[in-house]
């Protein structure tokens, strides 16, 4: 897969991990965008449409999990977020956070720089992956335009897909 094109939202009230985590998948080839706390981070969001989000849990302004609430909900699942946490630690949290919240992952600091690569590069192939099979806009439209304006519809009526 190419990074080049993909862009992640980092959110860390910690300048210093914020920047560390930046430089890292600056390396990786990928866009960076960087917030320090979860109301700017939601504004980049809806601004931006990043591919993947990564948060830490703890954010002033909005919590990560309302915040990961909120961006699942609006994207209708479509924008992986990760959460990573230091204080939210055990089977219970991480859970919660992938069922309830929306998060498609879950990582207790400290964090294993290559299983955090490896579980964007996934999410992102997952989300290519489902693209690709989705029919674009205007084939759907004309599909249905056909449907009804057959000749087995004369009435041109609605019929059942």
């Amino acid at each position: 897969m190419d990074t080049k094109d993909k862009t992640i939202l980092l959110v860390d009230y910690d300048t210093q991990n914020l920047e560390q985590w930046a430089n890292y998948f600056q390396n990786k080839n990928f866009r960076v965008l960087k917030a320090s706390d979860g109301q700017t981070a939601y504004e980049i969001f809806k601004k931006e449409n990043p591919d993947i989000i990564i948060l830490e849990a703890i954010l002033p302004k909005i919590h990560g999990f309302d915040l990961t609430r909120k961006i699942y909900q609006e994207s209708g699942g479509r924008t992986p977020v990760i959460i990573v946490t230091g204080l939210y630690k055990g089977p219970q949290y991480r859970h919660e956070a992938l069922t309830s919240l929306g998060a498609s992952e879950y990582f207790e600091k400290p964090l294993d720089p290559d299983r955090l690569l490896n579980s964007v590069i996934n999410l992102l192939r997952e989300e290519e992956s489902f693209e690709a099979d989705l029919p674009d806009s205007h084939s759907v439209i004309s599909r249905l335009v056909q449907r009804i304006m057959s000749p087995s519809n004369p009435s041109g009526k609605n019929k059942p897909l």
